[in-house]
Formats: structure tokens, sequence, C-alpha cells
């Protein structure tokens, strides 16, 4: 095999020749355009500046975001980090039009997940992958984005757009989202304290929040359902609407009650439900009674059941019921717990207790579900 040397001098002859039949390749041929990219960057640099907080000036475009955690005020800080996504509920943000929740579910999906250890959540980003850059959409996930940051008070301080023709297509993309909080060493939630005979208190969710929704477009689907048509279970509502409301952010009415060290336990209700989530913040010889007949189910989760038909362990099993945080204190402090969060605007209800489990049993019981819900 011969390798041919050719000049660069013979190259620029070539071309130079050739130009009237020859065009450059570009990145905007490909599908990627870098100048809206740009421009989208400087769009929501204002989105970015208003969630700026201690630790954070709010400034986009260099390498890497950069945080100061000795402004934040702590002696001795673990940091706590966490990662999720939205899952398939994207599937009916972009069918609808709607995109603004999104960006708040991405935020509560991990802020959520670092209260539960007891963390402040401090800085976040995100990461928006799509086929082609559509500015106006991007801007309003990123607008959600920045709500989110706002209702976990905590700073938004650097992401990724990527565009991926070829991985993507249409108007589909796709999200993620980082978060890093911190806790002072030695007030980790951990649950080791959690005893027998504590109260289980239950926080309202705002419906599906963003777990089990592959189901959810599957009943839609089978059912011949739109988007657009009233809610079978809320006419009020659009289904898109309804079945889009955001995930509720507990931080705010939960952190104060963690930082005065009358919160033993929190459990985020996610994908898993209450059987799967509980026990994670549990000591391995106790479990939880929940008296499901404590609480409203809710007209979204009574409607999935009947339409699916879905059975009742398996609403327990991947969607929250109504419960999109659970939280374990000591019997003598309830009142005051149960006080403080609904004075914060939480919906509390008192929904089982710590009970003994024994070895191979289930750590979850839950009294009545057949009959309540």
């Amino acid at each position: 095999m011969f390798k041919r040397q050719v000049s660069l001098q013979t190259l620029a002859l070539y071309f130079i020749t050739r130009e009237d039949t020859i065009s450059s390749q570009t990145y905007k041929d490909a599908g990627v355009d870098i100048t809206a990219g740009n421009a989208f960057v400087e769009a929501i640099k204002p989105l970015v500046r208003s969630t700026s907080r201690p630790g954070a000036d709010g400034k986009l475009g260099g390498f890497g975001a950069m945080f100061d955690l000795a402004a934040t005020g702590y002696d001795d800080p673990i940091l706590v980090a966490a990662t999720d996504g939205v899952g398939t509920k994207l599937q009916i943000a972009i069918a609808t039009g709607r995109h603004r929740g999104i960006g708040i579910d991405l935020v509560a999906m991990c802020v959520n997940d670092l209260l539960v250890q007891g963390a402040e959540p401090l800085f976040f980003l995100d990461y928006y992958a799509c086929a082609g850059l559509d500015a106006e959409v991007a801007k309003d996930v990123i607008a959600g984005i920045a709500e989110g940051c706002h209702l976990a008070g905590c700073a938004l301080i650097g992401g990724e757009t990527a565009e991926m023709p070829g991985i993507y297509s249409g108007g589909d993309y796709d999200l993620a989202g980082f978060s890093v909080g911190a806790a002072e060493r030695g007030k980790i939630l951990t649950g080791e304290d959690v005893a027998e005979g504590d109260v289980v208190l239950g926080l309202a969710s705002s419906g599906l929040h963003a777990n089990g929704f592959s189901l959810v477009r599957k009943l839609v689907s089978e059912n011949d359902l739109s988007y657009d048509d009233p809610a079978p279970f809320r006419p009020s509502e659009t289904l898109g609407e309804a079945l889009l409301a955001p995930t509720r952010i507990y931080v705010k009415s939960c952190l104060p009650l963690i930082h005065k060290g009358i919160v033993k336990a929190l459990a985020h209700i996610t994908g898993g439900g209450f059987t799967e989530n509980i026990p994670r913040v549990l000591p391995g010889e106790l479990g939880v009674d929940i008296n499901t007949g404590a609480w409203p189910f809710g007209d979204i989760f009574a409607w999935l059941v009947a339409t699916g038909p879905i059975a009742m362990e398996e609403i327990a099993h991947t969607f929250n019921c109504g419960i999109g945080m659970v939280v374990i204190v000591a019997a003598d402090h309830a009142a005051e717990v149960s006080k403080s969060l609904s004075a914060d605007g939480e919906t509390v209800w008192t929904i089982g207790q710590v009970i003994p489990c024994r070895e191979g049993a289930a750590r979850v019981h839950l009294s009545g579900m057949e009959k309540s819900w």
C-alpha cells in the first residue's frame, strides 16, 4: 500500500480552483447550531442569576461551576450528592407542549433525596439533551428548574445543553439533574435512632410526582384517551394538566425541624412506593404499620386502580398514593412537628407507627388497604 504525500500548498491550490463546485461542510449542516446554543445561554443567564444564594454568584460561561462552601456558615460540613431524571413523564410534557413543570420535577427528585439525609440543598446543575435546540422549549424547562431551585433554596450554578441528532429525533429531549447539599458532621439522618412506638407522619403529594408514568401512559393509550381531554377524575383540568402537576418540594418545611433535631427519619416516596422506600430508613429489626384509611387516597390514584385495573399491592409498590414524604418522629414530638409542617403549608396526616419486625417478614404493613382504598 502506498501513501500519497500531498503538500499544504497543493491542497490550497486544489480548493481555490474547485471553489465553484465544492461547498464547505459545517456543524450546523449536521444539525448542531453553536451560535443558537450560545444565544440560548445568554437568554437564560437572568434565570440563573435569580437563584443566587450565599456561596454562589449566579454566573455562567466557565468550564466548571464554582461554589464557595465557606460562605454557607457550616462548621464541619459533610457533602451529600444526588442525581435523577424525570423519566417518561417527559413524553407527556412534549405531547402537550407544557414544559415548565418538568423543570420543577427535575429539581424536586434530587433535592428531596438530599433532604432525607438531613442535608440542605446548596446548588444544582442540569443536563438538557435534544435532537436540535428549540430555544423556547429549552428556556421554559430552565425557567422551571430555576423555580424549583427557588423552592428548594439552592442555586442553579451551571448546566449543559447537548444537541445530538441521530440519538434524539424531532422535538424529543431528555433531562438529568445533579444537586449537592450539606449537613453538619454528626447531624446526618441515618434512621439509626428510630424506635418502636415512633409516629409515622405523611405529607401530601401534589399528584403522581415523577414515577410510574410508563404505566400511566400505557393506560391512557389503551383507553383511547387524549391528553387534551378533560381528566376523567377531574374534569376542570385536561388530562395532561392533571398528570403533569409538578413534584412537591419539601425542603423549606422539613429542614428547620431537622436542624432542631426532632426528626428521626424521612422517606421520599418515589419509585417503589411505600414498600421499597420506607424500609431504607429503618433499622433492620423494625417495620411500620400504615393505616391506609388515615388520608384520602386521591382521585388520580382511584382512577388508575379502576382504569387498569391495577391491584392495590401494585399501586402501593409503584405510586406515592397521595403521600410524597414520610416523617418519623418520637411520639412526644408528633404534635409539635405536625403543627410546624402545617404552618409551613404542608398537609399532614398521622398515618402509622413503627413496630417490631421479625426476620423475613414484610417491613411495611398496610392496614385495611383493600377496604380504605
